[in-house]
């Protein structure tokens, strides 16, 4: 007979069942009392920790812990390979700046308001000129300087007549000697040199409260209101270059498709200009062999990891002849700058060169936010696209034009090396048609005022050799709006911060009579097509 009792107890004598039973019971008895003691010490354990860890003086201590293990003590007695504890009265290194938290993402027209408005007065101009060409350049400074409300200087290789000074524009200065400098370019000049270290003296002249620095040449015109809404988007204080390439893919393939070009406007904030300065002539000298001043200004800046900022407003334009395809086809982006104007044709028929350069500047300075702006809109019962650059011209095409097609520049021009394919370009680009009866009917600007809070600009009709070829070959077709001789565009201004989140006007075709017709341009409603004309 076997009674089982537990798992490691067994009894197999016949007479002591009785004695194994008493001793299963005691031992079921110790084992109940065991189980109810450790149940009752587990619960008061329990019970004291959970006072302990949320009172206040625990609290306390515990982040005292904390804040002692994160610290560079203590992080330097756990290091195995430091024999002495780091002195928290050490400062970081000054190359590096640990990133500061940010509590939520702020967009550009937040982090705009917080900082300071920018000024015209807070950004001082370096000029690249040159004695010999200063009689006739100076007519080009005139034409968009305000020397009430801007800071800057002209500089030259040598004086020039005292009866050549003019209040009106900047102040002239000589540049610095750089016969020490190497040069040993073939095909450059050493005036390059000369040009490179205009950022470096401008900064030496040490004038008070500048933010910016602008650099740009005698033969650049700068819209500098839009110039100040341009820079209003970065912050001053961190180091900011700021330009865009050449329209000429060999000539960025030559430099760099990362160069700001200097014609087109470079700016540079005091931070960058400061560190620049600090270097800049011992950088230059490791560069004898660079062409001209943009490249080795931007290998020096490179040296110091900065990156070039694109902004598509300013126009360092490479080309040459008809400026029409780039001037009808603006980027939508704010006009900052053009550049080479003595080298392309006067932009509005029937001027000189410098007559066009004055109407231009004129519609600029009355609406200098919406100048050069696209607008496209449709009349569909008579089969008609409107394509206006806001300032310059209204294209009145015979048929219907996709926007895509009209944002690619007409080729009517050629690169400055005089190459006229269309792989010379880094924009895109489209031919002439070569049906004249395809071709747009021309509308160039003769006049522009104010109209009370709007622009109204009166456009001429151009006369075209095309004209007499377009009765003859495309008969039984008129040519489009035959009889209208003038198009009156009223142009409503746009809002402060446009130039941040930029889209394409919207305008309307507003019939009249016989001769003249009339388009309201402005900034499209949210959701409506900007190139359909009931988008206003």
């Amino acid at each position: 007979m076997m009674l089982p009792c537990d798992n490691n107890l067994a009894v197999t004598n016949e007479w002591s069942p009785r004695v194994a039973r008493s001793r299963c019971r005691r031992l079921r008895q110790s084992r109940t009392v065991t189980a109810v003691v450790a149940v009752a010490a587990l619960l008061i354990s329990t019970t004291a920790w959970l006072s302990l860890v949320f009172s206040g003086t625990t609290t306390r201590c515990w982040r005292h812990f904390k804040d002692w293990e994160g610290s560079p003590l203590s992080l330097s007695r756990s290091l195995p390979w430091s024999s002495s504890p780091i002195r928290l009265s050490i400062p970081a290194p000054p190359l590096f700046q640990p990133p500061l938290a940010s509590p939520r993402n702020r967009s550009l027209s937040e982090l705009a308001d917080e900082r300071q408005e920018l000024l015209l007065n807070d950004i001082v101009f370096g000029i690249a000129g040159s004695s010999h060409l200063w009689k006739q350049r100076k007519e080009l400074l005139r034409l968009w300087w305000r020397p009430l409300e801007m800071r800057g200087h002209v500089w030259l290789e040598e004086q020039v007549p005292p009866e050549e000074a003019d209040d009106s524009l900047p102040p002239l200065m000589v540049s610095e000697d750089i016969s020490r400098f190497r040069y040993t370019n073939p095909t450059g000049h050493p005036s390059g040199l000369r040009i490179s270290r205009i950022l470096t003296e401008s900064f030496g002249l040490r004038l008070p409260d500048v933010r910016w620095f602008v650099l740009g040449d005698d033969d650049t015109v700068f819209n500098v209101d839009n110039l100040v809404a341009v820079l209003s988007k970065y912050d001053p204080s961190e180091m900011m270059y700021i330009g865009t390439p050449s329209e000429s893919h060999s000539a960025n393939a030559y430099f760099s498709h990362s160069m700001a070009f200097g014609g087109g406007g470079i700016a540079i904030s005091y931070p960058l200009a400061e560190a620049l300065s600090n270097f800049l002539d011992d950088c230059i000298e490791r560069y004898p062999k660079l062409y001209g001043s943009d490249d080795r200004l931007h290998a020096c800046i490179t040296e110091l990891g900065v990156p070039l900022t694109r902004e598509h407003g300013f126009h360092q334009w490479d080309i040459r002849g008809n400026a029409h395809g780039l001037l009808s086809s603006h980027p939508i982006a704010p006009f900052v700058s053009i550049h080479h104007v003595e080298y392309v044709d006067p932009f509005y028929p029937g001027l000189t060169s410098l007559d066009s350069l004055k109407l231009f500047t004129k519609a600029m300075r009355i609406e200098p936010r919406s100048f050069l702006q696209r607008s496209i809109c449709y009349d569909r019962v008579r089969r008609l696209t409107f394509s206006v650059s806001i300032g310059y011209v209204v294209q009145v095409f015979p048929n219907i034009v996709l926007p895509r097609e009209l944002e690619r520049s007409e080729q009517t021009y050629i690169a400055w090396n005089k190459l006229r394919h269309r792989n010379e370009f880094d924009h895109d680009t489209r031919d002439s048609s070569k049906s004249v009866c395809k071709k747009p009917v021309m509308f160039f600007l003769k006049d522009v005022m104010k109209d009370a809070n709007a622009t109204s600009g009166s456009y001429a009709r151009a006369k075209s050799k095309d004209d007499l070829k377009r009765k003859v070959f495309c008969f039984p077709s008129s040519p489009p709006l035959q009889y209208v001789q003038k198009i009156q565009v009223l142009g409503y201004p746009l809002g402060k911060n446009w130039h941040l989140v930029p889209r394409r006007l919207c305008c309307k075709v507003n019939n009249t009579g016989d001769e003249l017709l009339r388009l309201t341009v402005g900034q499209c409603e949210k959701g409506a097509l900007s190139s359909s004309t009931d988008s206003l």
